[in-house]
Formats: structure tokens, C-alpha cells, sequence
């Protein structure tokens, strides 16, 4: 079937357009010269440009340089947008100019053409709203793109992952003080190391979600400031005094969060050195998760040939030709995501440091990275509490097993017999396959009253409380 076209017109020429598209001649321009890939440009970021459109319009219309009736017309279009209506009218792909100018316009063009439908006025007519001068009044593609950026970052950190990592945390606590009495073996070097309570563990991993939380929260101190106004280069050409101020205040008041207008918007249009931070702190996050769950399957590991110490649910069979086996496969999709959110790090970091002058054209990639790192985190972090955390349980039988057959218990001596005297006994032990307290008893280094007494997993595991 061919699809009936119309005829724009841009400041290169004639363009065909898809007779019902709303979307414009730039917009077409950019499907035709970069179809690469099957990456699209997320729908937050697009929300986010909409929302600032929005605001532009009541801003401009408060300054007096956009009536009343364009204004209106501006804020319900962007309104749907924002609301999903128009999704399949943002088809254009990531892969594109480096400073997201074709999205600008694909915005622009859409809300125009969504005010020319209202009106009864024909698709592409620019009338009542012109793309340009009305729908991106005081803006320019250097200024809104990196701001939306720092808006859909914000948000969705905020009202997703944070929300979600938080959760996590509280599942972890709260295995933490259900299991602060199983005294079991520590391991170093993956080797037998002094006893530790799987409570005092599992707070290992709760410190360490909690500082990211901490950190993530934050990085986001700097993506509030905001570069709008800034216009082309940070001078503000073309926007009316004030408008930096009005439009971030709006902003702010209209999405909850505390958007400010950046002092110095050179900076952060000509760098984004704060969404390198803030992805920099998302591999964090990656790096504690991968590290978490690592432990658990390591933990997990058996279950008869393994340190078996924990049980996780059995979700679904594990192998297509072992009957029986079940893997932690929870472990192994999420450590999948660490991987992948360390390498959109190291993407991130070499695109920040990508900018030539006045101008960071590598814009797309730093968005579609870090929107595609806090919604993979977010359903990691969900995942895993739900599938794994919360139905984790102790094997306490080979816990118990483990704490007693181990020769580090030993070190408890070590104060009362010295080093070497201790470390004899562990080895005599290992060696003539019997424990530590017959080691001790045949060297005649201790008395039996004496182990029993000094040799206590109880006492060597700190405050608990």
C-alpha cells in the first residue's frame, strides 16, 4: 500500500510528509537521513521537552510576547503529549544530530499541527502556531534538549528507582534483623575466615544500597540547575529578561522538584559534566548490586556440593536436560544488567567529554543511556526483592555444620597461646582430619576447660545490638 503524502515546506525546500502525520518537514528529513538502528528516542525525554513548551508558552505570555489564544493552544497540545496520546508521533531514532535538534523540531512540529487540527486548519499550514516562532519561542535546541535531559533524569531517578532501591533496602534490613542470631563461618579470600552473624552479613549489603541511595540522591543537586534561557550559547539571545528565572520557577512548581535557573548556563550547555555524575552514580549502584548478588549465589551455591547456606525460591526449572535443578537465575539477570549499565558509564563518560566549545553534540546517547540505566536498575532492584529477597531463607543445619568443622575458630586462642602455638593447632587439625579442640587437647597447648570456654562462636562475633 503506498501511504498518501502531503507537501511541506522548510528553509532546505519541499519535503513529502505522510499525508496524517503530525509531525513536520525536519522531522521527515531526519527519518529519511538517519535510519540507523531501531533505538528511538525515549518517550521521557519527549515528555520532558513537552513539559518545558508548556511552560515556555505561560512564561511568554506572562512577559507579553505570546497571546493568550497561542498560549492556550501550546499548553493543551503539550498536555497530550505528555499524557501519551501522540506517542507514534515521535518515531525519530537516537542516532541522529548530536545536539537533538531534530527532536526539538519533531516536538515543535507536533504540538503546531496538534493546534492546526483543533483549529479546523490543514495539517503542515503552520496556523495558529508556527513551530518556530510560537512553539519555540525564547528556546533554542542547546538549551531545552539538555534541560529535558536533566527533567526525565530527575524524574524518573526520583519517582522510580529511588522508590524501588528503597524498598529493596528495607527487605534487606529486615532479613538483617530476622537473621542477627545465626552465628556462621566468614569467609575471606573465599576461604574459612572468624565467625560473623548472617544478620551482621546481609548489613553488609544493606550499607552499601543505602550509601548509593545516598549518593544517587544526591548527584541530582546539580541536574535542578537548569540551562534554559540560555538560548544558543548560554547569552540568552532572543529571550526576554527574566525568563531563566519564570520559566525554571514554572517549571518547578508544575513537576515538584526544586529546578533553579543555572548561573552560568556555559557551562552545563557546553558540558554535562552533572549527568556524568549522576550516571557515575548509577554504575555505583550497579557495582553494590553486582557485588550482592554475587554473595547470594555464591551462598546459594549446591545443594549438596556447595556452601548451601541459603535457599532461594525456586522459580522455575533450571535446565533443559538435568531434571531437578533449579539456578539463581534472578543473580544472573540482574548481574546482566550491572554489565550493561557500567558500559552505558563508560559510554556516558566519553560522550561528556565529547564537547567542542560552546556545544556537547553528543546529547541522544547521554539521554537514551541513563533513561535505559535507571528503568533496567529499577526493575532490578524490584525484581530481586520480589523474586529472591523476600523468600530467601537460612540453611541452618549446614550453617551450623559449617561454624563447627571450622579451623579459623581458632584464632580465638591466639590472644592466650600466641600465634604460632594457634596456628599449629590448626594445622594439626587439617591435617589429621580432627577438630580443634582434640588438635589443641594431643598438643597439650590448652586445657580442655579452656577451649571450651575461650573457643566460643558466640563471643566472637561482636555487638550485635
Amino acid at each position: 500500500m503506498t501511504t498518501e503524502m502531503r507537501v511541506e515546506q522548510d528553509s532546505i525546500g519541499n519535503i513529502q510528509v505522510p499525508k496524517d502525520a503530525l509531525w513536520g518537514a525536519q522531522t521527515q528529513r531526519s527519518l529519511i537521513n538517519f535510519a540507523i538502528g531501531n533505538d528511538k528516542v525515549p518517550l521521557d525525554l519527549i515528555y520532558a521537552i513537552a513539559e518545558i513548551k508548556s511552560s515556555a508558552a505561560e512564561v511568554n505570555n506572562h512577559l507579553q510576547i505570546l497571546d493568550a489564544k497561542k498560549k492556550d493552544l501550546i499548553v493543551k497540545a503539550s498536555r497530550q503529549i505528555t499524557q501519551g496520546i501522540h506517542n507514534k508521533e515521535f518515531p525519530l531514532s537516537v542516532w541522529q544530530t548530536g545536539s537533538g535538534t531534530q527532536t526539538n523540531m519533531n516536538v515543535n512540529e507536533v504540538i503546531s499541527n496538534i493546534a492546526s487540527k483543533e483549529t479546523g486548519m490543514e495539517l503542515g499550514s503552520h496556523n495558529p502556531l508556527h513551530p518556530n516562532d510560537d512553539v519555540n519561542r525564547s528556546q533554542s535546541t542547546n538549551d531545552v534538549f539538555p534541560a529535558a535531559i536533566q527533567i526525565a533524569t530527575a524524574i524518573n531517578i526520583k519517582s522510580k528507582l529511588l522508590p524501588e532501591l528503597e524498598h529493596l533496602i528495607k527487605a534487606l534490613e529486615l532479613k538483617s534483623r530476622d537473621w542477627s542470631d545465626i552465628i556462621k563461618i566468614g569467609r575471606t579470600h573465599l576461604q574459612d575466615a572468624v565467625p560473623l552473624t548472617l544478620g551482621q552479613e546481609v548489613s553488609a549489603w544493606t550499607e552499601q544500597l543505602s550509601n548509593a541511595y545516598k549518593r544517587i540522591n544526591h548527584g541530582l543537586e546539580e541536574l535542578y540547575l537548569l540551562p534554559l534561557g540560555g538560548t544558543a550559547v548560554g547569552t540568552g539571545l532572543n529571550a526576554p529578561k527574566n525568563f531563566d528565572k519564570e520559566i525554571t520557577s514554572n517549571l518547578a512548581n508544575k513537576i515538584k522538584l526544586p529546578f533553579v535557573s543555572a548561573k552560568n548556563k556555559f557551562s552545563i550547555m557546553a558540558s554535562h559534566d552533572g549527568l556524568v555524575n549522576t550516571m557515575s552514580q548509577l554504575k555505583l549502584l550497579a557495582v553494590s548490586l553486582l557485588k550482592i548478588v554475587n554473595d547470594i549465589r555464591l551462598l546459594a551455591c549446591g545443594p549438596r556440593a556447595g556452601l548451601a547456606e541459603l535457599r532461594l525460591p525456586e522459580n522455575e526449572p533450571g535446565s533443559s536436560i538435568m531434571p531437578g535443578k533449579v539456578n539463581p537465575t534472578q543473580c544472573e539477570a540482574i548481574a546482566m544488567v550491572c554489565l550493561q549499565v557500567m558500559a552505558f558509564d563508560s559510554a556516558i563518560t566519553m560522550a561528556g567529554s565529547g564537547g567542542h566549545l560552546q556545544m556537547n553534540v553528543f546529547k541522544p546517547i547521554i539521554a537514551l543511556d541513563i533513561l535505559k540505566s535507571i528503568n533496567l536498575l529499577h526493575g532490578s532492584c524490584q525484581s530481586c526483592r520480589k523474586n529472591m529477597i523476600e523468600g530467601m531463607q537460612p540453611n541452618n543445619l549446614k550453617i551450623q555444620s559449617d561454624l563447627e568443622n571450622s579451623l579459623m575458630l581458632v584464632t580465638a586462642l591466639t590472644p592466650s597461646i600466641g600465634y604460632e602455638k594457634a596456628s599449629e593447632i590448626a594445622q594439626f587439625a587439617h591435617k589429621q582430619n580432627i577438630s580443634l579442640r582434640k588438635a589443641a587437647i594431643k598438643l597439650n597447648y590448652i586445657t580442655e576447660q579452656d577451649f571450651n570456654q575461650i573457643v566460643d562462636p558466640k563471643l566472637m562475633i561482636g555487638d550485635i545490638d
